[in-house]
């Protein structure tokens, strides 16, 4: 919703989370959804076959291949990638409409999507890095997951590859211990929304 503060209202922003996986990024976004109300969640059309307990239009929109390069022709993404062999992209209308209407979105994209959608919106985007500590430290995490071993080095090749775009991004926040990353991330969004850019009707004087 709008924030309103005498005549001034607020355009809603686009905060984009981007990590290696493993880094605590899905487990950070959970948990400051849950805490905010005036945030939502980006719901991405995918190509890929929905997983156990997955529901059409609550985790994804569900498309075919062919469907989803009819949507990319039609111009309705505000960014599109092929990621490990499946199309993923942001409907556009979704999300303008959000933002005119103040609600701020948060985005669990790569540093792809997240080029693409600040070319897209130069002025509406906040891109967050989250980081493990180190690689070794990765390594763990997703040995405890007990993923294969061939998996983990697939990942562990992609963290480095999303790790060396991290400059690109306008925040980084290490996550050693989640409740310090969180309150640094709820940081960001408190800032990001009282920024002047932001900001409608500031001509107005309340009187």
């Amino acid at each position: 919703m709008s924030n309103r503060q005498g005549c001034v209202t607020r355009r809603g922003l686009c905060l984009v989370l981007a990590a290696p996986s493993g880094a605590g990024k899905t487990s950070l976004s959970r948990a400051l959804l849950q805490d905010d109300p005036d945030l939502a969640l980006s719901v991405s059309v995918t190509t890929r076959p929905p997983r156990h307990g997955e529901r059409d239009s609550e985790h994804y929109f569900f498309a075919s291949s062919t469907e989803f390069a009819a949507m990319v022709a039609r111009g309705e993404f505000l960014e599109h990638a092929d990621v490990f062999g499946q199309c993923y992209g942001t409907l556009r209308t979704p999300v303008l409409t959000r933002l005119q209407a103040g609600q701020d979105v948060l985005f669990d994209i790569d540093w792809q999507g997240f080029r693409q959608l600040r070319r897209a919106l130069p002025k509406d985007v906040v891109g967050v890095f989250i980081r493990p500590p180190s690689l070794a430290a990765l390594r763990e995490r997703l040995s405890a997951r007990r993923d294969a071993e061939t998996e983990i080095e697939r990942r562990m090749s992609q963290a480095v590859s999303e790790w060396s775009h991290q400059g690109e991004f306008d925040f980084i926040i290490e996550n050693t211990d989640f409740d310090t990353a969180l309150g640094d991330l709820q940081a960001v969004l408190r800032a990001s929304r009282l920024a002047t850019l932001r900001q409608t009707g500031l001509d107005s004087i309340p009187r």
